[in-house]
C-alpha cells in the first residue's frame, strides 16, 4: 500500500461487546463473536502459539517488527498483547468481507494473488531484498501476529481495500459500521472496542475474567 505500512494501513476494527455478565447470546469459550460467527478462546491461543513458533523461526519478519520500532517480546506463555492483535486481526478479516458486500464488491482470487505480490514486493523493498524473492508476504503475516496460514486472509483484507476504494467507497469509514452492523461482542479479557479510533481499548480492571468467556 503506497506510503503506509501494512501495519498502519489495515484498521484495528472490532467491535464493543462483552460475552460475560449480559445475558442472552453468550457463548462458553469465545473470545469474540462475529454476527454469526465465533472466534474461540482455544482458537484464538493455538494461532498465537503457531505464530510465537513460526515468527521465532523466521528472520526477515523479526527485522520487519524491529524496523517498525516495536521490539519483540518475550515469546513464552499467552501474552495479553499477542492475544489482543491477533484477535484484533481475526476480526478484521470478517469485518471486511461485510464492508465488501455492502460496497457490492467481489474479490477474486486473482485479486488476492496480486495482493500477495504487493506484500511481497512492499517487504523486499523494506528489507532491500532482491526483487522477487519469495516469501516476503508470509513475513509480513508473521509481523502482524498471525501465522502463515492467514497469508491469504491478510492479502484478502488489502485486496479488499483496495477493490473498495477502486470503487469509490471510503473503506475505512465504512469499517464502524459493518462492525455495528455485525453486532460484535468481545470477551472482556481482550479491551473493548473504541469505534472513534477503530481498534481495541485498554482491558478494565475485574474481579475476575474467566478463560471461558462467560
Amino acid at each position: 500500500m503506497p506510503g503506509r505500512s501494512v501495519r498502519v494501513a489495515v484498521a484495528a476494527v472490532v467491535a464493543a461487546g462483552a460475552l460475560a455478565g449480559c445475558g442472552g447470546s453468550q457463548k462458553p469459550g469465545a473470545a469474540a463473536l462475529v454476527g454469526d460467527d465465533r472466534i474461540t478462546v482455544s482458537e484464538l491461543s493455538q494461532t498465537v502459539r503457531d505464530w510465537r513458533e513460526q515468527f521465532r523461526a523466521d528472520p526477515a519478519a523479526n527485522e520487519l517488527r524491529a524496523s517498525a520500532g516495536n521490539p519483540v517480546q518475550q515469546l513464552a506463555g499467552d501474552s495479553e498483547s499477542d492475544l489482543r492483535g491477533a484477535l484484533t486481526m481475526m476480526i478484521n478479516f470478517r469485518v471486511a468481507d461485510e464492508v465488501a458486500e455492502r460496497a457490492g464488491v467481489t474479490v477474486t482470487e486473482a485479486q488476492v494473488d496480486r495482493a500477495v505480490a504487493l506484500l511481497d514486493q512492499e517487504t523486499n523493498q523494506k528489507l532491500r531484498r532482491p526483487p522477487g524473492t519469495p516469501g516476503g508476504a508470509v513475513s509480513t503475516t508473521l509481523d502482524n501476529g498471525l501465522p502463515r496460514r492467514y497469508t491469504r486472509d491478510l492479502a484478502r483484507l488489502i485486496a479488499t481495500q483496495i477493490a473498495v476504494t477502486q470503487a469509490g467507497k471510503p473503506f475505512l469509514e465504512l469499517f464502524p459500521a459493518a462492525a455495528h452492523g455485525l453486532d460484535i461482542e468481545v470477551n472482556p479479557r481482550y479491551g473493548n472496542y473504541d469505534p472513534a479510533k477503530l481498534e481495541l481499548g485498554p482491558v478494565r480492571n475485574r474481579l475476575s475474567s474467566p478463560d471461558s468467556g462467560i
